[in-house]
């Protein structure tokens, strides 16, 4: 039997991590997350690009451009598009599920 220790941490904006971080964990490049900083697919902690300090949530964005870029080929604008319009569509589906309740409460016979 053999023993695997993993190391877990909370991916949310409580934990802010260097911009070595996240191009290392999420196997981008410096550039490549500076990038996506400049298409405004992430923000720095503090608004600005040259801080170098982004929250830890940044990580699963950076590691889906990381995907987009690769299995399909995109550049920085592409990745940029595809991530703002998966953005777009986990708001609607929310609003839809939101909005679902209320609709069958509506229908229902008095």
């Amino acid at each position: 039997m053999s023993v695997q220790i993993t190391e877990t941490i909370w991916l949310n904006q409580d934990e802010v991590c260097s911009l070595q971080h996240v191009a290392a964990v999420s196997g981008l490049s410096e550039a490549d997350v500076m990038d996506l900083v400049e298409t405004g697919v992430l923000s720095p902690v503090s608004g600005h690009a040259d801080s170098g300090m982004f929250y830890s949530e940044c990580i699963v964005v950076a590691r889906k451009a990381r995907r987009l870029r690769v299995d399909f080929d995109l550049n920085a604008d592409g990745v940029a598009l595809v991530l703002n319009l998966l953005r777009r569509v986990d708001a609607l589906e929310s609003e839809l599920l939101a909005l679902q309740p209320a609709a069958r409460r509506s229908h229902q016979p008095k």
